[in-house]
């Protein structure tokens, strides 16, 4: 690792390590449901390589290609809505913070803060039943 190497990014926020495994492993699978297990672990397992030995650069290539899922599974009718709007906010809310760190980053990324924006409302304005964050829970009175 070069002394060089800025690693700034890596203290944003947890929350993409944590969540996005197991929404973007369910974009990713064929089938609809509950993703594969081994699925889920190597979406995992490259999210940890990215966060230990990436660079912002590579991370945020990552994040793209999650936009990509979520904009995508917004014009599907057959993808999860409910992985779709997680990993989409969890991204959406990544890609604001990065307004506080130095370099082109936050600037880089605001094609896909309009992206995720227009997919999330679409996402959200589905028919159906309820659809919660990761964030928010039902009711139960």
């Amino acid at each position: 690792m070069s002394a060089r190497r800025s690693l700034v990014w890596l203290g944003l926020t947890p929350e993409p390590e944590q969540e996005l495994p197991a929404a973007v492993a369910a974009l990713r699978s064929p089938a609809a449901g509950r993703p594969p297990s081994a699925l889920v672990t190597a979406e995992r397992h490259r999210v940890e390589r990215l966060v230990l030995r990436g660079t912002q650069r590579g991370w945020l290539r990552y994040l793209r290609e999650v936009t990509d899922l979520v904009v995508d599974a917004a014009g599907s009718r057959s993808t999860d809505p409910g992985a779709a709007l997680l990993a989409g906010q969890v991204v959406l809310d990544h890609h604001r913070m990065l307004i506080g760190l130095p370099g082109a980053g936050y600037e880089r990324t605001a094609p896909q803060r309009r992206d995720l924006e227009r997919a999330l409302a679409r996402l959200r304005s589905r028919p159906g039943p309820a659809l919660f964050g990761p964030s928010e829970s039902r009711s139960t009175v």
